[in-house]
């Protein structure tokens, strides 16, 4: 019996098992692929975070430890692969005497490297011009000195005086931040930035020079072995820290670790969480989608099922044979969806990434498809079995001889409870609490191994999604229902005379007509959504890495040098449209020191972005305008104006450096405005100003920086050129450097390569919500087609009314899918606002990509409605005997 039954599936039933295959393959295929991606994902921002560290630990040796005893520890410390002592002293300037002039720096720093040191941290240190070894001068050391290599340099060294060297080479310190930290201190007690001025010497050297020297103290600097670290970044940070601190507590008080490599472990564990946030965003509802796609598939022919059931009950088999039959059916579709689901993600991850595994190892990318291979086994039972179930114990015999909207005359129990209005209100209301001020979606307190997200509130775009689709379903339900005059009216055209027939037909099939509307929405929602969600990502990757370097390429002049506005005229070179000055300074209000940037109002949108979310009072052209029209108005941050409690128009006194006199004066300002982010600024607080106030305030127009628009082409031939004009004297960066530096570890994997695949699979929902289910619908009504032609109808006219049902449905499911997914993606954007740096002023609309997904569902549907055509010229006769 078992094999009869199975050769009658496969030979009267192909379609629907071929359908509810796909929605199977689809749901599996998406999960494999998506959770394969987001393990590979996290393996390579572990790998990302551990390359970005020169020296994976600082240990700072205390006070009266013996240095070599604190080597020993930590070279037998489990995981150390390398490590060297580095002497520290702090000098009280510089001094050099170049083409009969004598420069001076203010105080900086002297290191002591042992011999193989740069072969051991290649990173820590970047030959910029002379030999690599030797005595070597930081870049911005060598511009105040206007030295060079074969120049003499002088080091105050104290309690030892001055100690003359001759420079062997100039360098650039890629992490200077992390090299001259405190090591032990919190990070609000950290340096707000490193010293200006380093000289790095030989160990021997540096040895003879600070003999008898104060403040003279050794590090020593490691090197790990990260080969064996876990994969994820959170378990490998855990495993990092607990090393680190291990190390400490052995050396009984006579070391602190300074933990790197911990803390790029720490930032990319929170990028890591945001790619599992973004993994449920896009994966969890395409997987619910085409489990609903299957499970619509299978409902299509559920009379028929029914009928089946109940003639199988007349021929005497128990239930229990009944129920073995149906498990059957859902045992071949899951089984064969699923291989074919793991198929279709194997050969996603090899057309898209290379491999089948997408980067993953043999044992999480097994795991992955396993897990996705179970979840489209439990899609067929749900789709399948559960539904003949539940018929078995609520549907009798002479139940299966009636006709569906015979046997449910009452609504849903959803519409008569207002199921959908509910959860409208429950997603508003949590999307009003996680979108509020100092909401975190992240939470991860810096050096503490736990981390945690509020999933909670992704409950509001959910709810929305499954209330608005609940509405739709309410609302195409009384159209139908109570619109037959005007969808009479509508079908005329393809109908001529069965236009009434049409629209009563229509309005007896409503309950199935609706659901098809639902699935098709909730299919063109998901692809708008992700597709906006995408684009938007994108161009605020794009805006961030322009915010942090400034424009295409920026031009940065030594701190303290006094650098004419006019000197920008010498690098207009080829391929640069505008050169636009703006000046750096720092200045105090109150007690709080903050960056000032000094601009021409009228010109500096000619090389950079302004957008208008970047301010507040007023939109960017307006508040330029303001400067302009009043050179003493200012722009101040959200946190001076609720910290001085400013209201437009007062005065805001700053005190500024005066060029002359060296000495900080009082220059007033009036507050005209907020400003959130600014080229070049730093993420706190700063100001904006009229340039011109500035330089007659302080008696200097020094610029900080040349911003020059390159019209966003050639940012990288140009920026190298400029390196070589102007060597050590400036520091030249553009958009394309930037772009790999700035963002998170979370834009390094490249979202576009998980939306890939979503969009991908978001059309083929599309389409299959469009077109599948039509399809099924007509092909289980071949009897009314039969019996309309037997009563007279022509050909034509059944071509409208097959035509007619399919475009209400593409209407609507588009129409509806569209509104849904805006405010999908407009909710979403607020919820996620930790992925976006800065949040976006708008989204960003993806015109082609959303053109192709409606092409594609409007493609499967009219397929599916010319196969039913196809299929309804067949003879009555022949028909009516088949069924």
């Amino acid at each position: 019996m078992i094999t009869a039954w199975t050769g009658g599936l496969a030979r009267h039933r192909t379609g629907r098992l071929l359908a509810a295959l796909a929605g199977v393959a689809l749901a599996v295929a998406l999960v494999a692929s998506l959770g394969s991606f987001l393990t590979a994902s996290k393996a390579t921002m572990t790998q990302r975070a551990l390359r970005s560290v020169a020296v994976d630990w600082q240990v700072q040796v205390q006070p009266g430890a013996d240095p070599d005893t604190v080597l020993s520890l930590v070279r037998k410390a489990p995981g150390t692969r390398t490590a060297l002592p580095v002497g520290f002293a702090r000098t009280n300037g510089f001094t050099a005497r170049v083409q009969g002039t004598t420069q001076t720096t203010s105080p900086g720093m002297a290191l002591g490297l042992p011999d193989g040191y740069r072969a051991r941290f290649p990173d820590a240190v970047r030959t910029l011009s002379g030999s690599s070894s030797g005595v070597l001068l930081a870049q911005q050391t060598a511009s105040n000195l206007h030295a060079a290599p074969g120049d003499t340099v002088g080091i105050q060294i104290p309690g030892a005086g001055l100690r003359q060297v001759k420079v062997d080479g100039v360098v650039d310190l890629p992490q200077a931040d992390s090299l001259f930290q405190t090591v032990g201190a919190p990070s609000q007690s950290q340096p707000t930035a490193p010293p200006d001025n380093v000289v790095l010497l030989p160990a021997a050297r540096f040895a003879s020079l600070t003999r008898g020297a104060a403040a003279v103290t050794t590090q020593i600097h490691v090197a790990r072995d990260t080969t064996r670290l876990p994969s994820d970044p959170a378990s490998a940070f855990s495993s990092v820290t607990g090393a680190a601190h291990h190390l400490e507590a052995r050396s009984t008080g006579t070391a602190l670790v300074g933990d790197n490599i911990g803390a790029a472990l720490d930032s990319a564990r929170q990028d890591a969480l945001y790619a599992q946030i973004l993994f449920l965003f896009l994966g969890v509802p395409g997987a619910v989608l085409a489990a609903a796609l299957t499970a619509a598939v299978a409902s299509a022919g559920g009379e028929r099922r029914r009928q089946e059931q109940g003639l199988l009950r007349l021929r005497g088999l128990r239930p229990r044979q009944i129920t073995g039959l149906a498990g059957l059916e859902a045992a071949l579709i899951g089984l064969a969806g699923g291989i074919a689901g793991l198929g279709v993600a194997a050969l996603t991850g090899r057309l898209a990434f290379g491999t089948a595994s997408f980067g993953a190892s043999a044992g999480t990318w097994s795991v992955r498809y396993a897990i996705a291979f179970v979840l489209g086994a439990a899609v067929a039972a749900g789709a399948v079995l559960v539904p003949a179930l539940r018929d078995l114990r609520s549907v009798t015999v002479a139940d299966t001889r009636k006709q569906q909207n015979v046997r449910r005359a009452r609504s849903p129990w959803w519409m008569r409870y207002g199921l959908d209005f509910a959860l409208l209100i429950g997603s508003w209301l949590v999307f009003r609490a996680s979108s509020g001020n100092q909401y975190a979606l992240v939470l991860a307190p810096e050096g503490v191994p736990s981390i945690s997200v509020s999933y909670w509130a992704f409950l509001g775009p959910a709810l929305l999604w499954i209330g608005a689709a609940l509405l739709l379903w309410r609302l195409t339900l009384l159209a139908l229902a109570h619109g037959r005059a005007v969808l009479a009216r509508l079908s005329r055209p393809l109908t001529a005379t069965l236009s009434g027939t049409t629209a009563a037909v229509l309005a007896r099939r409503r309950r199935p007509l609706a659901r098809s509307v639902v699935l098709l929405s909730l299919a063109v929602s998901f692809a708008v959504s992700t597709a906006v969600f995408n684009a938007t990502y994108k161009q605020q990757a794009e805006v961030d890495a322009r915010l942090t370097n400034g424009a295409d390429v920026t031009v940065t002049e030594p701190p303290g040098t006094q650098v004419a506005p006019a000197s920008g005229a010498a690098l207009k070179i080829s391929g640069v449209r505008h050169v636009e000055p703006l000046q750096h300074r720092f200045a105090y209000v109150g007690s709080d020191l903050q960056d000032l940037y000094g601009v021409q109002p009228g010109s500096i949108a000619k090389a950079t972005s302004l957008q208008d979310a970047y301010f507040a009072g007023g939109s960017a052209p307006q508040l330029m305008r303001r400067l302009a029209q009043r050179p003493d108005n200012l722009l101040v941050s959200v946190e001076t104006v609720h910290d001085f409690q400013l209201s437009p128009g007062d005065t805001v006194n700053l005190r500024i450096q005066d060029a002359r006199t060296k000495a900080l004066r009082t220059v007033p300002f009036h507050y005209a405005g907020i400003v959130k982010e600014f080229p070049t600024a730093p993420k706190d607080s700063f100001f904006v100003a009229n340039a011109s106030y500035i330089a007659r305030a302080t008696g200097s127009d020094a610029v900080g920086a040349f911003l020059l628009d390159t019209g966003g082409t050639h940012q990288k031939q140009i920026a190298a050129q400029l390196h070589r004009q102007l060597g050590t004297r400036a520091t030249v960066t553009d958009l394309t450097q930037t772009r790999g530096t700035v963002g998170t570890s979370l834009t390094s994997v490249d979202l576009a390569g998980l939306t890939r695949i979503e969009l991908a699979f978001a059309v083929l929902l599309a389409a299959g919500a469009g077109g599948l289910v039509l399809a099924l619908g007509l092909a289980e009504r071949r009897r009314t087609f039969a019996i309309a032609t037997v009563l007279g109808a022509r050909a034509g006219q059944l071509r409208g009314m097959v035509l007619t049902e399919a475009l209400l449905l593409a209407v609507g499911g588009l129409a509806g899918g569209t509104l849904i997914g805006w405010a999908l993606s407009e909710m979403l954007v607020k919820v996620l606002t930790g992925v976006f740096d800065p949040p976006p002023a708008a989204l960003s609309i993806p015109g082609a990509y959303l053109a192709l997904t409606a092409a594609a569902a409007v493609t499967a549907v009219l397929v599916a409605a010319l196969n039913g055509i196809r299929s309804s010229h067949r003879p009555a006769v022949e028909e009516l005997r088949d069924l």
